[in-house]
């Protein structure tokens, strides 16, 4: 079975979770039955594999993310309309081109729409509309679309009239062996001790409630890491000027080293996830896998991925007050994340919806739109 893979900055995974998951998908290859080949942009990817976990790394030449996804998305369904069994769409961004791809192929679609990317704050008024419009062009030729939420997968019901099929994302790849004068040493290098601190993973994007989570922790005096990309956007800088001189607070600039994401995820007293749009997010169902307790923003999409069994926030004071409970408060909190990480979402299971998936499109004849 051929199998192409769009939509991602490409592999080794740099960037976010659609690459976490194409990494995933063929580093778990179901013992060679599937061929993939993952495109991937040669602007972010300046060394240039040509075969990374088995997989075929093709290159366009423009970037993944911004207004060039939109060429870029377009360019490797061109170079996918012959010689695959199914093409993998992460995103919808240069969905508009696949009523041609119908029109010309007879390859399966198969389209992760993501979250709903045109409600994301750091869009005008123009790329929402655009967004949304390419979201609805992606739900109606797909042959299938894919979403990661209960939430999602209700939206597209009501806004479509359109079934979807429901799979997350893998966590369990955050776990590893690291030894403990290594911990140590990584705790120490942020000068931080176990469990005295609390830890925010994300983007630093406005829907992801940054400004929130960095002022109730201000007020609370509570100690704060928060890993992020602080150099990316007018926002993001601004955050950083504020909030780096205050000394309970540590702002760190994105991170990729498997084992100081383990160190700080293992070692942390609560985790805050301020994600607001979207469906699940792949920096909660990671840290689900910790067993610590999750403090998570209050939104349908949060409250699915945790089964309602986190502890939620809508604003700071909410924040600052969840800060300041009684340990009692969150006893069962932290056991019922791991319980439902271990339970929904291992590369193991993830992995078996797609080949599935894979393998029900092939057989199937579905209509044109």
């Amino acid at each position: 079975m051929k199998v192409a893979v769009t939509g991602t900055q490409g592999i080794p995974a740099q960037y976010g979770g659609f690459e976490t998951l194409a990494e995933n998908l063929v580093g778990e290859n179901q013992a060679g039955k599937i061929q993939y080949t993952v495109f991937c942009s040669g602007k972010n990817n300046p060394t240039k594999l040509s075969v990374y976990k088995n997989a075929a790394l093709k290159y366009i030449p423009l970037r993944a993310n911004g207004i060039q996804s939109i060429a870029y998305d377009i360019l490797s369904f061109i170079k996918s309309l012959r010689g695959y069994d199914v093409v993998l769409v992460l995103g919808v961004s240069g969905c508009i081109f696949l009523p041609v791809f119908r029109l010309f192929s007879k390859v399966k679609l198969i389209v992760n729409i993501d979250g709903l990317e045109h409600r994301r704050g750091k869009w005008n008024g123009l790329a929402k509309r655009f967004l949304k419009f390419s979201e609805s062009v992606a739900v109606k030729f797909a042959h299938t679309v894919i979403v990661d939420n209960k939430g999602i997968q209700d939206y597209v019901t009501e806004t479509y009239q359109k079934s979807s099929v429901l799979i997350a994302y893998g966590g369990d790849h955050a776990l590893r062996q690291v030894p403990e004068n290594r911990q140590n040493e990584i705790l120490n290098s942020h000068a931080l001790a176990t469990k005295n601190y609390s830890l925010a993973i994300c983007r630093i994007e406005p829907e992801n409630n940054c400004n929130l989570i960095l002022e109730a922790f201000t007020q609370s005096g509570h100690p704060l890491v928060f890993v992020g990309n602080w150099n990316i956007s007018q926002y993001s800088r601004d955050l950083k000027t504020k909030y780096e001189p205050i000394p309970h607070i540590r702002l760190i600039n994105s991170l990729y080293d498997l084992d100081s994401l383990y160190v700080l995820r293992k070692h942390c007293r609560f985790y805050v996830h301020g994600h607001s749009a979207g469906g699940t997010n792949p920096s909660l169902v990671e840290a689900m896998f910790f067993g610590m307790p999750i403090l998570a923003f209050d939104c349908i999409y949060n409250k699915e991925t945790t089964e309602y069994k986190a502890a939620y926030f809508r604003d700071e004071v909410e924040l600052t007050n969840l800060l300041s409970s009684k340990e009692e408060f969150f006893k069962n909190n932290g056991l019922a994340m791991k319980e439902i990480a271990a339970r929904r979402y291992t590369w193991d299971v993830i992995i078996k919806q797609y080949w599935d998936l894979y393998n029900f499109e092939i057989q199937r004849v579905p209509p044109f739109p």
